[in-house]
């Protein structure tokens, strides 16, 4: 079958990005695994957007079978961790808990609805007759939002965060196109998507990239009470959090 490993490998490259940084961050492992595994559940969701929003060719044509495939799981799962990491990642920052006064402020007696809130409304989302994509977009959007209300400390991550993972995921997007040209065209149901292209890209993905970076690059120190602090001021106050 035309394309039949594309979605494989691509999704292996991402895993591979998942690896380098697994190996970058030792002392957040622990924390780029446990947000994986989570991530890698949204694989289960994969019925939904086949055939509405894409139908790519997967191993032993599951996708076309029943929906599910192996490859959105690898991808889930490495997003995941790649969303978590890169901007702690790239701006030298660690992983420190928050301090306890700062969990008692009026403002987090919303902190479990901001953060499953968003997850909820998937559902209607989902029921409404629209492509798929949307209500996930909407829902990582609110996501962000609700996170930034809750820990307005975590703006920063939300924000950069969003625009490295745009960048990151623009760049893989590109790569799909260079090296498998035609690929975009036929695996995507265009016809179903309303932004249009830039670059042969849909303008979905590209907002899946900058939605999904807003609220995965904050989303592990909102569930479990961390902040990010730079690396030299962490020496300073008596070395690295581990």
């Amino acid at each position: 079958m035309r394309y039949h490993y594309v979605w494989l490998l691509w999704s292996l490259a991402f895993l591979g990005l998942w690896g380098v940084l697994f190996l970058a961050n030792p002392g957040k492992r622990r924390a780029m695994w446990r947000t994986s595994l989570v991530t890698a559940l949204f694989g289960l969701t994969e019925p939904l957007f086949v055939p509405r929003y894409w139908n790519p060719p997967s191993l032993f044509e599951l996708a076309q079978r029943t929906g599910f495939d192996i490859e959105s799981f690898i991808f889930a799962f490495a997003v995941g961790g790649i969303g978590m990491l890169l901007y702690t990642t790239l701006t030298r920052r660690e992983l420190a808990p928050l301090a306890a006064e700062h969990r008692r402020e009026q403002r987090h007696r919303f902190h479990r609805l901001a953060l499953i809130g968003p997850l909820v409304l998937l559902v209607p989302g989902f029921l409404l007759p629209w492509n798929p994509i949307y209500p996930s977009l909407l829902a990582l959007a609110l996501g962000a939002l609700a996170a930034v209300v809750c820990r307005p400390d975590l703006t920063r991550n939300t924000l950069v965060g969003a625009v490295l993972f745009l960048g990151l995921y623009a760049l893989f997007m590109l790569g799909l196109r260079w090296l498998v040209p035609g690929y975009i065209a036929a695996v995507w149901n265009l016809p179903a998507l309303r932004g249009g292209l830039i670059y042969g890209i849909p303008v979905e993905e590209l907002l899946f990239g900058l939605t999904f970076g807003m609220y995965w690059s904050g989303v592990y120190e909102h569930a479990t009470w961390h902040t990010s602090e730079l690396r030299t001021l962490k020496a300073t106050h008596g070395g690295s959090h581990r």
